[in-house]
């Protein structure tokens, strides 16, 4: 029976009392952690060289770098021939889910549709593409 389920016996320990009353309080004679303040910071191995400083670390990582989103031009052509395409029109559309630091127009793949493409950049190629399709390519 469910309501008479119980831990088996001795696998519950009373807690130990802190009281006021008794000299060391539950925290044993000396040592580190008898005093207040006491106890080492999480990771600290016993003076060991810590994990953390072992394992070698490789690599550069710039905080100042920009994580641009690449489109190729060739998923363009879902748009209406003569619209204009931007980053809210993407994101609409799904070719762009986040926009991070900007969009970038790639030129891989063939433009069918004249398209005003407004973009934060544009490869050598896809600027080409857009241009021969009869649209406009504008740096924003």
């Amino acid at each position: 029976m469910l309501d008479s389920l119980k831990p088996a016996v001795g696998a519950k320990a009373s807690k130990t009392r802190k009281d006021r009353g008794s000299k060391t309080c539950g925290r044993g004679m000396n040592g580190q952690n008898s005093r207040s303040g006491g106890g080492v910071r999480p990771g600290f191995e016993g003076g060991q060289m810590p994990l953390y400083r072992r394992i070698p670390k490789r690599g550069f990582k710039n905080i100042n770098s920009k994580e641009i989103i690449g489109v190729n031009v060739e998923r363009l052509n879902i748009f209406e021939d003569g619209a204009v395409v931007n980053v809210a029109s993407l994101i609409e559309v799904g070719i762009v889910s986040n926009p991070r630091d900007g969009v970038k127009i790639l030129g891989s793949g063939e433009l069918t549709k004249k398209l005003t493409v407004e973009a934060n950049m544009f490869s050598k190629t896809a600027k080409e593409k857009i241009e021969a399709a009869g649209g406009k390519a504008e740096v924003v």
